[in-house]
């Protein structure tokens, strides 16, 4: 990918991120895109949202779920039962997508 086509991909996934922060009402102080080695995303509790380069290139599906779970924790800090319930309201199946968050 060049450095245009680069640059006009991570401008539509933060977008996307925009657009999911809207409907789960919380507001990121900041949404980055940089390489990641060992995570697909980061929360910080100052509400720094990172999120992993090559996950642009993965299917639209496991980008939603990287982008609900990380927003998620702007509102809801842990993984416990109610973190659990919200995800599912928003990501259907999120398990299966899970498994591979995982195995990064």
């Amino acid at each position: 990918m060049d450095v245009s086509a680069e640059d006009a991909a991570k401008a539509r996934f933060k977008a996307r991120v925009a657009a999911w922060a809207d409907r789960l009402n919380v507001k990121p102080q900041q949404v980055a895109v940089q390489r990641m080695t060992r995570k697909w995303a980061s929360c910080s509790l100052r509400g720094r949202v990172c999120f992993a380069a090559d996950l642009l290139v993965q299917p639209r599906a496991f980008q939603d779920f990287v982008v609900v779970h990380e927003l998620l924790h702007l509102r809801i800090p842990n993984h416990g039962k109610l973190f659990q319930a919200v995800l599912a309201l928003h990501v259907p199946g999120w398990r299966s997508q899970e498994r591979k968050m995982k195995s990064r």
